[in-house]
């Protein structure tokens, strides 16, 4: 592994959003992610298709970006059919637990349905959902000195294990 070039960390996410200045209000007024760039183009760069559509980036203090396409049609991404809406989230992490308990307290004055606090043993977190149908997780970390070096230690066999679980429990069902 030592030849892959390294990876850095985050550059951006991005998701579709119905409407740009909704997304804008959401993520920079409420949120307090700036928007640092906002470009339209009436071209896909990547794939050279002819479709207009404008792409925001929310930058995190770290320099990270959440990103969205608004893509002239005022449309509400659809969810995955085939998967549960607690799956697709994206988590953003806060210093401490009170700023989690002071973005829900912010969120909820505003009318904005939030889930939690949850506490997961190493991190304690909100949800909610943004105005294009992304959930959203606000967290701090919690965990004990040796947490995160036990879970890297024990991770691969954990995933073997996970795998031996899911074929006999997919097996199992293919012959029921």
């Amino acid at each position: 592994m030592s030849d892959l070039p390294p990876i850095k960390g985050l550059y951006h996410f991005s998701f579709p959003c119905r409407d740009a200045e909704e997304t804008r209000a959401f993520y920079e007024d409420l949120l307090g992610l700036p928007l640092v760039n906002f470009m339209q183009a009436d071209k896909v760069p990547s794939t050279g298709e002819e479709k207009p559509y404008a792409h925001m980036f929310f930058e995190m203090r770290d320099g990270s970006y959440i990103a969205f396409f608004d893509l002239c049609e005022n449309a509400m991404p659809e969810p995955s059919p085939n998967t549960p809406d607690w799956v697709m989230h994206f988590a953003v992490e806060v210093p401490t637990v009170d700023d989690v308990l002071a973005m829900k307290a912010r969120l909820q004055a505003k009318g904005i349905d939030v889930k939690g606090l949850v506490d997961h043993d190493f991190i304690q977190s909100i949800y909610f959902f943004d105005p294009n149908g992304l959930r959203l997780e606000v967290t701090t970390r919690t965990e004990q000195p040796g947490v995160i070096e036990e879970a890297r230690r024990t991770a691969h066999g954990q995933i073997t294990a996970w795998s031996r679980f899911k074929e006999k429990r997919l097996g199992a069902a293919a012959r029921a």
